[in-house]
């Protein structure tokens, strides 16, 4: 069982239409900050991002960003972060955030934050890594996209065992938790080409 140090949270740039995002990222805040677990993110100081960034660092916990220079000469860059990273590239933003964090949860977001998401738990599936991906379905959000993707394992495009490795959970604590005690799937490889 791995050691839980950091968590590597995927979310949107915008705020979203409802206020309940962005109570649901500063509970997140709180609970990583309450089982003293690094966040790791995106880098950024507006939307759902900046929301979770600044109650972390309200509370006294830490807050690593990795920011493309695209996107940090653009002054989206959150200006009191504990470490900043800036990479050359989203690929390598993307591969410096895999490397910080010891586990992946996604807030609601858009495109990038569901590429994100996606990409992780790819990397889980191949065995890349043996990390735990989770997503947090504040109100109902993912609703759509995880009846999607029980529609993907039942159609056997994704095992069953595969489809469990994403977490799905509505509060933070009980994710967290879930995490504390996830083992990756062992004694198989991930890449059976029957299912790919």
């Amino acid at each position: 069982m791995a050691v839980i140090r950091s968590i590597c949270v995927y979310c949107g740039s915008s705020p979203g239409r409802s206020e309940i995002y962005a109570a649901g990222a500063r509970q997140l805040a709180e609970a990583l900050v309450e089982r003293d677990l690094r966040l790791v993110y995106g880098g950024a100081g507006i939307g759902v991002m900046g929301i979770v960034a600044d109650q972390v660092l309200q509370l006294g916990g830490q807050v690593v960003g990795v920011i493309p220079q695209a996107l940090a000469t653009k002054e989206v860059a959150h200006p009191g972060l504990t470490e900043l990273h800036v990479t050359a590239s989203m690929h390598e933003r993307k591969m410096r955030m895999a490397e910080l964090a010891d586990g992946f949860v996604a807030l609601p977001g858009g495109i990038g934050t569901l590429e994100e998401l996606f990409e992780i738990w790819t990397w889980a599936q191949l065995g890349f890594h043996d990390k735990p991906c989770g997503v947090l379905n504040i109100g109902g959000y993912y609703d759509a996209l995880i009846r999607f993707l029980d529609h993907v394992a039942a159609e056997q495009f994704v095992k069953p065992q595969q489809r469990a490795m994403l977490m799905v959970e509505a509060e933070p604590a009980v994710l967290l938790d879930r995490y504390a005690g996830y083992r990756a799937p062992a004694g198989e490889h991930w890449l059976d080409r029957s299912q790919t």
